[in-house]
Protein backbone atom coordinates (compact mmCIF):
# COMPACT_ATOMS: atom_id res chain seq x y z
CA UNK A 1 0.00 0.00 0.00
CA UNK A 2 1.37 3.40 -0.98
CA UNK A 3 2.49 5.71 1.81
CA UNK A 4 0.47 8.80 2.64
CA UNK A 5 2.33 11.93 1.41
CA UNK A 6 2.11 15.18 3.34
CA UNK A 7 2.73 18.43 1.45
CA UNK A 8 3.84 21.38 3.57
CA UNK A 9 2.91 24.12 1.13
CA UNK A 10 3.98 27.75 1.11
CA UNK A 11 2.89 29.46 -2.12
CA UNK A 12 -0.22 28.36 -3.98
CA UNK A 13 1.09 28.08 -7.55
CA UNK A 14 4.12 25.95 -6.68
CA UNK A 15 2.18 23.71 -4.31
CA UNK A 16 -0.53 23.18 -6.92
CA UNK A 17 2.06 22.17 -9.52
CA UNK A 18 3.63 19.70 -7.10
CA UNK A 19 0.28 18.13 -6.20
CA UNK A 20 -0.82 17.96 -9.83
CA UNK A 21 2.46 16.32 -10.87
CA UNK A 22 2.04 13.65 -8.20
CA UNK A 23 -1.45 12.84 -9.42
CA UNK A 24 -0.47 12.83 -13.10
CA UNK A 25 2.65 10.70 -12.71
CA UNK A 26 1.18 8.02 -10.44
CA UNK A 27 -1.20 6.21 -12.84
CA UNK A 28 1.70 4.95 -14.97
CA UNK A 29 2.77 2.86 -11.99
CA UNK A 30 -0.37 2.49 -9.90
CA UNK A 31 -3.07 2.17 -12.54
CA UNK A 32 -5.74 4.36 -14.09
CA UNK A 33 -6.91 7.24 -11.89
CA UNK A 34 -4.73 6.05 -9.00
CA UNK A 35 -2.25 7.95 -6.85
CA UNK A 36 -1.03 7.76 -3.24
CA UNK A 37 -3.06 9.40 -0.51
CA UNK A 38 -1.98 13.05 -0.43
CA UNK A 39 -2.73 15.72 2.14
CA UNK A 40 -1.68 19.36 2.03
CA UNK A 41 -1.51 22.10 4.61
CA UNK A 42 -0.29 25.66 4.31
CA UNK A 43 -0.19 28.88 6.23
CA UNK A 44 -0.45 32.05 4.11
CA UNK A 45 2.61 32.97 2.08
CA UNK A 46 2.48 36.34 3.83
CA UNK A 47 3.07 34.67 7.20
CA UNK A 48 6.12 32.87 5.83
CA UNK A 49 7.46 36.07 4.28
CA UNK A 50 7.58 37.78 7.68
CA UNK A 51 10.30 35.34 8.71
CA UNK A 52 12.00 35.15 5.31
CA UNK A 53 12.43 38.90 4.83
CA UNK A 54 13.66 39.43 8.39
CA UNK A 55 15.98 36.42 8.31
CA UNK A 56 14.12 34.86 11.22
CA UNK A 57 14.40 31.22 10.23
CA UNK A 58 13.15 30.06 13.63
CA UNK A 59 9.86 31.76 12.77
CA UNK A 60 9.78 30.01 9.39
CA UNK A 61 10.61 26.67 11.00
CA UNK A 62 7.81 27.11 13.54
CA UNK A 63 5.26 27.42 10.73
CA UNK A 64 6.67 24.40 8.94
CA UNK A 65 6.64 22.29 12.10
CA UNK A 66 3.08 23.29 12.93
CA UNK A 67 2.10 22.39 9.37
CA UNK A 68 3.76 18.98 9.41
CA UNK A 69 2.32 18.22 12.85
CA UNK A 70 -1.17 18.70 11.41
CA UNK A 71 -0.35 16.43 8.48
CA UNK A 72 1.12 13.73 10.71
CA UNK A 73 -1.99 13.77 12.88
CA UNK A 74 -4.16 12.90 9.86
CA UNK A 75 -1.88 10.08 8.78
CA UNK A 76 0.87 11.48 6.55
CA UNK A 77 3.89 9.17 6.73
CA UNK A 78 6.48 11.53 5.27
CA UNK A 79 6.59 15.16 4.16
CA UNK A 80 7.75 17.29 1.28
CA UNK A 81 7.83 21.06 0.87
CA UNK A 82 7.51 22.45 -2.68
CA UNK A 83 9.22 25.70 -1.73
CA UNK A 84 12.98 26.01 -2.11
CA UNK A 85 13.57 29.20 -0.12
CA UNK A 86 12.11 28.03 3.18
CA UNK A 87 14.36 24.96 3.10
CA UNK A 88 16.86 27.27 4.78
CA UNK A 89 14.95 26.33 7.95
CA UNK A 90 15.08 22.61 7.12
CA UNK A 91 17.55 21.54 9.81
CA UNK A 92 15.49 23.36 12.45
CA UNK A 93 12.37 21.58 11.21
CA UNK A 94 13.60 17.99 11.04
CA UNK A 95 14.87 18.23 14.61
CA UNK A 96 11.23 18.59 15.72
CA UNK A 97 9.27 16.90 12.92
CA UNK A 98 7.20 13.82 13.79
CA UNK A 99 7.72 12.24 10.35
CA UNK A 100 10.60 12.09 7.82
CA UNK A 101 11.11 14.64 5.05
CA UNK A 102 12.59 14.72 1.57
CA UNK A 103 14.91 17.67 0.88
CA UNK A 104 14.18 19.40 -2.43
CA UNK A 105 17.80 20.45 -3.15
CA UNK A 106 19.10 16.94 -2.48
CA UNK A 107 16.56 15.58 -4.95
CA UNK A 108 17.77 18.10 -7.55
CA UNK A 109 21.43 17.27 -6.87
CA UNK A 110 20.75 13.56 -7.37
CA UNK A 111 19.07 14.26 -10.71
CA UNK A 112 21.99 16.46 -11.81
CA UNK A 113 24.44 13.64 -11.09
CA UNK A 114 22.25 11.13 -12.92
CA UNK A 115 22.17 13.37 -15.99
CA UNK A 116 25.91 14.05 -15.89
CA UNK A 117 25.87 17.77 -15.05
CA UNK A 118 28.68 19.34 -13.04
CA UNK A 119 28.01 23.09 -12.64
CA UNK A 120 24.50 24.31 -12.03
CA UNK A 121 23.01 27.77 -12.50
CA UNK A 122 20.80 28.33 -9.47
CA UNK A 123 17.70 30.48 -10.09
CA UNK A 124 15.15 31.41 -7.45
CA UNK A 125 14.27 34.10 -4.97
CA UNK A 126 17.10 36.40 -3.93
CA UNK A 127 17.07 34.68 -0.55
CA UNK A 128 17.52 31.29 -2.20
CA UNK A 129 20.20 32.38 -4.67
CA UNK A 130 22.40 33.90 -1.97
CA UNK A 131 21.48 31.45 0.79
CA UNK A 132 22.91 28.06 1.81
CA UNK A 133 20.20 25.67 0.58
CA UNK A 134 21.72 24.75 -2.78
CA UNK A 135 25.41 25.41 -2.00
CA UNK A 136 25.24 22.93 0.89
CA UNK A 137 23.38 20.25 -1.07
CA UNK A 138 25.45 20.62 -4.24
CA UNK A 139 28.82 20.61 -2.50
CA UNK A 140 27.89 17.42 -0.67
CA UNK A 141 27.30 15.85 -4.07
CA UNK A 142 30.53 17.17 -5.57
CA UNK A 143 28.77 19.70 -7.78
CA UNK A 144 29.63 23.36 -8.33
CA UNK A 145 27.23 26.20 -9.05
CA UNK A 146 26.80 29.77 -10.23
CA UNK A 147 24.23 32.45 -9.46
CA UNK A 148 23.12 35.56 -11.36
CA UNK A 149 24.69 38.93 -10.62
CA UNK A 150 22.99 41.27 -8.16
CA UNK A 151 20.88 43.17 -10.69
CA UNK A 152 19.58 39.95 -12.21
CA UNK A 153 18.89 38.51 -8.76
CA UNK A 154 16.77 41.52 -7.87
CA UNK A 155 14.84 41.36 -11.15
CA UNK A 156 14.21 37.62 -10.83
CA UNK A 157 13.01 38.10 -7.25
CA UNK A 158 10.64 40.84 -8.43
CA UNK A 159 9.24 38.61 -11.17
CA UNK A 160 8.66 35.80 -8.69
CA UNK A 161 6.87 37.83 -6.03
CA UNK A 162 5.04 40.31 -8.23
CA UNK A 163 4.07 37.96 -11.04
CA UNK A 164 4.60 34.22 -10.67
CA UNK A 165 3.18 33.62 -7.20
CA UNK A 166 0.12 35.57 -8.38
CA UNK A 167 -0.35 33.39 -11.46
CA UNK A 168 0.96 36.00 -13.92
CA UNK A 169 3.29 34.73 -16.65
CA UNK A 170 4.51 37.47 -18.97
CA UNK A 171 6.41 36.66 -22.14
CA UNK A 172 9.01 39.33 -21.41
CA UNK A 173 9.69 37.66 -18.06
CA UNK A 174 10.09 34.26 -19.73
CA UNK A 175 12.63 35.74 -22.12
CA UNK A 176 14.43 37.41 -19.21
CA UNK A 177 15.00 34.04 -17.58
CA UNK A 178 16.51 32.85 -20.85
CA UNK A 179 18.85 35.84 -20.95
CA UNK A 180 20.04 35.14 -17.41
CA UNK A 181 20.59 31.47 -18.20
CA UNK A 182 22.66 32.41 -21.24
CA UNK A 183 24.90 34.60 -19.06
CA UNK A 184 25.44 31.71 -16.66
CA UNK A 185 26.06 29.31 -19.52
CA UNK A 186 28.77 31.68 -20.73
CA UNK A 187 30.31 31.34 -17.25
CA UNK A 188 30.50 27.56 -17.51
CA UNK A 189 27.18 26.32 -16.14
CA UNK A 190 25.88 23.23 -17.92
CA UNK A 191 22.33 23.12 -16.48
CA UNK A 192 19.91 25.43 -14.68
CA UNK A 193 18.10 24.72 -11.43
CA UNK A 194 14.58 26.13 -11.51
CA UNK A 195 14.87 26.71 -7.78
CA UNK A 196 11.65 28.57 -7.21
CA UNK A 197 8.64 26.30 -7.46
CA UNK A 198 6.85 28.75 -9.76
CA UNK A 199 9.66 29.19 -12.30
CA UNK A 200 8.74 25.95 -14.14
CA UNK A 201 5.38 27.51 -14.89
CA UNK A 202 6.97 30.20 -17.06
CA UNK A 203 10.19 28.67 -18.40
CA UNK A 204 9.97 26.59 -21.58
CA UNK A 205 12.65 23.85 -21.42
CA UNK A 206 12.58 23.54 -25.20
CA UNK A 207 13.54 27.19 -25.60
CA UNK A 208 16.23 27.52 -22.91
CA UNK A 209 19.96 28.07 -23.36
CA UNK A 210 20.57 25.38 -20.71
CA UNK A 211 18.97 22.05 -19.79
CA UNK A 212 16.66 22.60 -16.84
CA UNK A 213 16.24 20.86 -13.50
CA UNK A 214 12.64 21.45 -12.46
CA UNK A 215 12.78 21.31 -8.66
CA UNK A 216 9.00 21.17 -8.25
CA UNK A 217 8.33 18.24 -10.54
CA UNK A 218 11.50 16.41 -9.46
CA UNK A 219 10.38 16.62 -5.83
CA UNK A 220 6.93 15.31 -6.73
CA UNK A 221 8.44 12.38 -8.62
CA UNK A 222 10.81 11.60 -5.75
CA UNK A 223 7.88 11.66 -3.33
CA UNK A 224 5.94 9.27 -5.54
CA UNK A 225 8.90 6.89 -5.68
CA UNK A 226 9.27 6.98 -1.90
CA UNK A 227 5.56 6.44 -1.40
CA UNK A 228 5.72 3.27 -3.49
CA UNK A 229 8.87 1.85 -1.90
CA UNK A 230 8.49 -1.28 0.19
CA UNK A 231 9.79 -1.07 3.75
Amino acid sequence: MAKHIGIVACSAEGAALCYRTLCMEAPATMGTHMHPEVSMHTYPLGEYMKGVTSGNWDQVAELMVRSVDKLARIGAQFAICPDNTIHEAFDLVIAKAPIPWLHIAEVVANEAITRGFSKLAVLGTKYLMTGPVYPDALRKSGLSFGIPDENDREEIDSIIFNELVNGKFAEKSRLYFNEVMQKLKDKGCDAAVLGCTEIPLIVDPGDCPLPTLDSTRLLAKAALKKALEEE
